[in-house]
């Protein structure tokens, strides 16, 4: 890796490994539907005009239907879902829990009818990984907040069935029109529904919260995702895909080290035995780079690019 691949890998590794830091703060005055407003609203507003200036977002949204679905499963039901099992779940836990999304990806893979070849290493992946939860789920959380439990559940399979969407319907499509546009849409969707369930602030949040936001829309958002189009152009889409096993360690530190969580054993047992489940699932099921022409490389580098939080079976992010 060069040097200007390794800082890239750097900052990006932080930019999706802080969210669950800055979404626990948010919710902590703020309703989760708010903070999806707020953070999708100006992370748009950052993109829009640099998709419109590089002519995407026509092309997107002609493609609407696979767009709002995508937007659905991938930003609108998770982010939602996710702030609001922060309310309960410490952030460290929930940025491990995430980790889980190459696993859904098998079983979403076999659900669109389009499964993987597993080799064995994947199928012990599979059952380490699934270890790694019942460490997390049954020992860690203790059974206690089983509600967020199941919220966490909508998040891994929203996060693994959106990059198959993207790929299956919309791959040949620019990643920042994508992007953009589905955070526009997020915004928009959530307006009426903030207005109508009361989640609109009646008091101006505190400073914690206001830098919060801003920082999970220009830094987590927006700005981490320009930081994946110039990693990818660096190193390529496959040695990025690394950056999955930085988020959650980033997640636990800064949870511990911002927020006073506490790590029990059986966190870092979950958090080997999550991150071993998801490198053997999906270490053997990439096709070779070097087999692919220059549209088809393109092609599949916009998919990549476009998963926002490399949220997918290969790659996964906040």
């Amino acid at each position: 890796m060069t040097r200007r691949g390794l800082i890239l890998f750097v900052a990006l590794g932080i930019a999706w490994g802080i969210p669950y830091l800055f979404i626990k703060v948010a919710v902590s005055e703020l309703e989760p539907a708010m903070v999806v407003l707020a953070r999708s609203g100006l992370a748009a507003l950052l993109l829009l005009p640099l998709a419109f200036f590089r002519r995407e977002v026509v092309q997107v949204v002609r493609r609407w239907k696979p767009m709002l679905a995508y937007t659905i499963v991938e930003i609108i039901l998770p982010w939602y879902f996710l702030s609001a099992a922060e309310q309960r779940l410490p952030s460290s836990t929930a940025g491990l829990l995430l980790a889980t999304v190459p696993l859904a990806g098998v079983g979403i893979a076999f659900a669109m009818g389009r499964p993987e070849r597993l080799s064995r290493s994947n199928w012990l992946g599979i059952a380490i990984g699934m270890l790694g939860v019942a460490a997390l789920v049954g020992l860690d959380i203790a059974g206690s907040d089983l509600i967020a439990v199941a919220q966490m559940a909508v998040v891994v399979v929203g996060y693994a069935l959106g990059p198959a969407i993207l790929a299956r319907w919309m791959s040949d499509l620019p990643g920042v029109g994508v992007v953009a546009v589905s955070l526009a849409a997020t915004a928009v969707v959530y307006v009426p529904f903030v207005l109508f369930t009361g989640a609109w602030p009646t008091v101006w949040p505190s400073e914690a919260v206001v830098v919060s936001i801003v920082v999970l829309a220009v830094v987590c958002s927006a700005l981490a995702f320009l930081l994946m189009v110039a990693l990818v152009a660096e190193i390529g889409p496959v040695k990025a895909t690394a950056i999955t096993y930085v988020n959650p360690a980033v997640a636990i530190i800064a949870g511990v080290a911002v927020l006073g969580e506490r790590i029990t054993v059986w966190t870092l047992v979950g958090f080997v035995f999550v991150l071993a489940g998801s490198y053997l699932v999906t270490r053997k099921r990439r096709e070779p780079v070097a087999a692919e022409g220059p549209e088809e490389a393109c092609a599949e580098q916009d998919a990549s690019l476009s998963a926002a939080r490399l949220r997918s079976s290969e790659v996964d992010s906040p």
